[in-house]
């Protein structure tokens, strides 16, 4: 797959052949709805906590006699259906994240990285460097090389580009270590840098595959020393133990 190298002008400054396994492969959404649904819930709190009954911090004096009101017995504040008493099955903190394997997220990747490609929404950059700071100057760049929308996943960022991009609200820019499902699909465009390119084909590739491991050869065992080797040629051979002769046959009678 030939894709086009172009500066941050929008001028083409060459072309490099991507990688299948990363860039070409089948888009499967249930896969990227499996990641991005592990990252959602990995990143959610869980601080929802409510007080039971013996928790509450109230008086245990009882409210009221305890006959002749005509209402319910009741012995403290702290019962669930006064105001400002217990929660009865309330939330109490929880943790939403969970397990995803290794070779999911690694797969998912891939195609969150295939889906954009084959979209026509990947652009390829020689590098990120700029002469500005200004945000409104970096703004006009990105909106001539249709770029307004996009996440950028770049290997080293550039101090003019930070600066500018700081106060851009559609734009994300992150290492090639953070490259990640969600980011991925969050905005319309995924830019990306030449060297961040094939650092990432260098890490995906050759990831997942189901190839046998080869098998260890056996160790050699080790050769006895030279001085134990002599010596036992110097022992003498064992003799073996003489036979013990037979018993005479008792004579018949």
């Amino acid at each position: 797959m030939n894709f086009d190298i172009l500066s941050l002008d929008g001028k083409k400054t060459g072309s490099m052949e991507l990688s299948a396994d990363v860039f070409g492969r089948e888009v499967r959404k249930d896969l990227l709805a499996r990641a991005v649904t592990w990252q959602l819930a990995a990143a959610r709190a869980g601080l929802a906590f409510t007080k039971t009954r013996g928790e509450i911090n109230r008086t245990k004096k009882k409210v009221y006699r305890q006959k002749g009101t005509g209402g319910a017995r009741h012995g403290a504040k702290t019962a669930n259906i006064f105001v400002g008493g217990g929660v009865v099955f309330g939330p109490r903190g929880r943790e939403f994240a969970h397990n995803l394997t290794k070779k999911v997220r690694q797969l998912a990747l891939k195609t969150a990285f295939s889906s954009k490609a084959q979209a026509g929404d990947l652009i390829i950059l020689s590098d990120i460097a700029t002469k500005s700071h200004k945000t409104k100057d970096l703004a006009s760049q990105l909106e001539k090389l249709g770029a307004s929308r996009a996440t950028f996943i770049v290997d080293a960022n550039d101090a003019n580009f930070e600066k500018a991009s700081r106060n851009l609200p559609f734009i994300k820019v992150l290492p090639t270590e953070g490259a990640n499902v969600y980011d991925i699909l969050r905005y319309t465009k995924l830019v990306m840098t030449e060297n961040a390119v094939k650092m990432l084909e260098a890490r995906l590739s050759g990831e997942g595959s189901t190839d046998a491991k080869p098998a260890k050869e056996p160790k050699a065992k080790a050769a006895k020393p030279a001085a134990k080797a002599k010596a036992a040629e110097d022992k003498p051979a064992k003799k073996a133990p003489a036979k013990k002769p037979a018993a005479k046959k008792a004579k018949a009678e």
